[in-house]
């Protein structure tokens, strides 16, 4: 035989007899799983995580689901209807028959439970990964401090690493080194989480922690924490608010516009909102019953179907009812509040009292997380941008077209528009029925974010007038700002006063301004203004 090939024989039996040696765990240690006492179990529990091989899960495993059986000689455990030796792997064939169930307590159980996810840090699935991580958040002991460590040096994901930072952080506040509590204080500080700063709240007891520096250092991360948090809070109400303020400037357009042209106090434009809704629903589910592989794309589609709903029952209302009624606010206050009524009654004959289920599309689910505790939800993200593209679509509209030019005369001058030959009739029909539209995309984009029933238009009128003479009447630009600083503002205020206090505040101050500049935001600019 030639020499090399007496070297590559001698390095494959080298690796014949390694291999068992590395696969074999310490059997003293398994020998301790089946120990009676529970401070052994856990012990040996925390000497297997710290190996971190796939033969010391397996065990680990076995014994979370009551598979891992013990006799005198040896520990043994039950895998795919075969028995293995648990701690050279070997298979055992045939099974002993004289066996005894190795049992845990709850207290051997948390701690096998958070052993096991640990092992699974290093899945090579993301997904696994992190929820693996989130599941030790809970209860994460210093016997994981090992594991957690090079997991962190492993990972590469932006989604997992931060967890893992704040678990090895969690797990070394337990740690019986001083400064390591001290580091770990110190990398919690860092943190934007409320679960942070709950785990350094319970080291401000003595009993938990007995060193006075590492007490310190948790109170000034507590305070460092709690003024990040108080940022995050009222970024989140911003962004609330500017979700609110664009439902507000989706119904308030149409008022502006009618109110402005028309100087009608239309009490029946919350239920315009209702009508735009309903039209959602019902193309929902038309959508579901003819067109089930393309239902994700009905809110599409009902969007010419919500503004052409409503704009028709808009111009009905004023061909019916409000034309015979112009110069006369108090009679078109009453006969709106009385159309509001039919229109809520038929919505209840035609679907029923209670609330009818609106689904987000699947593209319009979850959220931007911009930081642990903010996270911005896509159906309010796309209200906000259906809001400004509706806008924008108005101003286009009011300022580029004849259309636009005849409603912007009549809102100035109505008899002057008349004189020089201005339909002032058909205006009034096609403004009323274009604001009746833009109140009916408003009732669609609110049916992602809100119930949907007979009565939802009523909680958005008053907020509306109020948008339309805070800002001035008949101004695009007012009715933006002043639905904006609404939404913000009221936001704002919940979150210090609570929901009730904050809108007598908001009242009280539209007040003060009307008082002060009775014209709102935005003045009509023009030779004549009534």
């Amino acid at each position: 035989m030639n020499t090399w090939m007496r070297h590559l024989l001698a390095l494959l039996l080298g690796c014949l007899i390694i291999l068992p040696a590395q696969a074999a765990l310490d059997a003293k240690v398994v020998r301790q799983l089946v120990d009676d006492d529970s401070d052994q179990k856990l012990a040996a529990i925390a000497a297997l995580v710290q190996v971190g091989t796939p033969e010391a899960a397996r065990v680990l495993q076995a014994l979370s689901n009551d598979a891992l059986y013990a006799t005198d000689q040896r520990v043994w455990l039950k895998a795919d209807d075969k028995v293995y030796d648990a701690t050279t792997g070997a298979e055992i064939n045939p099974a002993p028959d004289d066996v005894d169930t190795v049992s845990i307590n709850n207290r051997v159980r948390g701690a096998l439970d958070s052993a096991l996810s640990g092992f699974k840090l290093t899945d090579p699935d993301p997904a696994a990964r992190l929820a693996a991580a989130q599941s030790l958040q809970g209860d994460v002991s210093a016997v994981m401090i090992p594991a957690l460590t090079a997991a962190l040096k492993k990972e590469t994901d932006s989604k997992v690493k931060p967890v893992l930072e704040q678990l090895l952080a969690q797990a070394n506040l337990k740690n019986p080194d001083v400064k390591a509590r001290l580091a770990a204080v110190e990398d919690l500080s860092h943190s934007n989480s409320p679960n942070a700063r709950g785990l350094l709240l319970t080291r401000l007891d003595p009993a938990n922690e007995p060193d006075a520096k590492v007490r310190a250092a948790a109170q000034s991360s507590i305070a460092a924490i709690d003024s990040r948090l108080a940022w995050i809070s009222a970024l989140a109400n911003v962004f609330s608010g500017l979700s609110l303020g664009s439902i507000l400037l989706l119904a308030a357009l149409g008022l502006a516009i009618t109110y402005g042209v028309m100087g009608v106090i239309n009490m029946a434009h919350g239920e315009l909102l209702m009508v735009g809704a309903y039209s959602a629903y019902v193309v929902q589910g038309v959508f579901r019953a003819h067109f089930p592989g393309a239902q994700d794309w009905y809110l599409v589609a009902a969007v010419p179907v919500a503004f052409c709903a409503a704009a028709a029952v808009g111009m009905l209302m004023e061909r019916t009812v409000i034309r015979w009624l112009y110069g006369r606010p108090l009679e078109t206050l009453l006969a709106t509040w009385g159309i509001s009524l039919v229109l809520i009654q038929a919505a209840r004959a035609l679907f029923g009292a209670q609330n009818v289920e609106v689904s987000n599309p699947s593209w319009m689910s979850g959220g931007i997380e911009l930081l642990p505790s903010l996270t911005l939800p896509w159906n309010r993200v796309i209200i906000i941008g259906f809001a400004l593209s509706v806008l924008a679509l108005m101003w286009a509209i009011m300022q580029k077209t004849r259309l636009g030019l005849f409603v912007r005369a009549v809102t100035q001058n109505r008899a002057m528009a008349g004189c020089v030959g201005v339909p002032t009739r058909r205006i009034d029909t096609l403004a009323f029925g274009l604001g009746a539209g833009i109140a009916g995309l408003g009732g669609l984009a609110l049916s992602q974010i809100a119930n949907v029933g007979p009565d939802m238009g009523q909680g958005y009128i008053v907020d509306s007038f109020l948008v339309v003479v805070l800002g001035g009447v008949g101004q695009l630009a007012g009715a933006v700002w002043a639905a904006l600083g609404l939404g913000i503002v009221t936001k704002l205020l919940e979150g210090w006063a609570g929901a009730v206090i904050a809108k007598i505040i908001v009242l009280a101050i539209i007040i003060v301004f009307i008082q002060r500049r009775p014209q709102g935001l935005f003045a009509l600019k023009g030779r004549v203004v009534d």
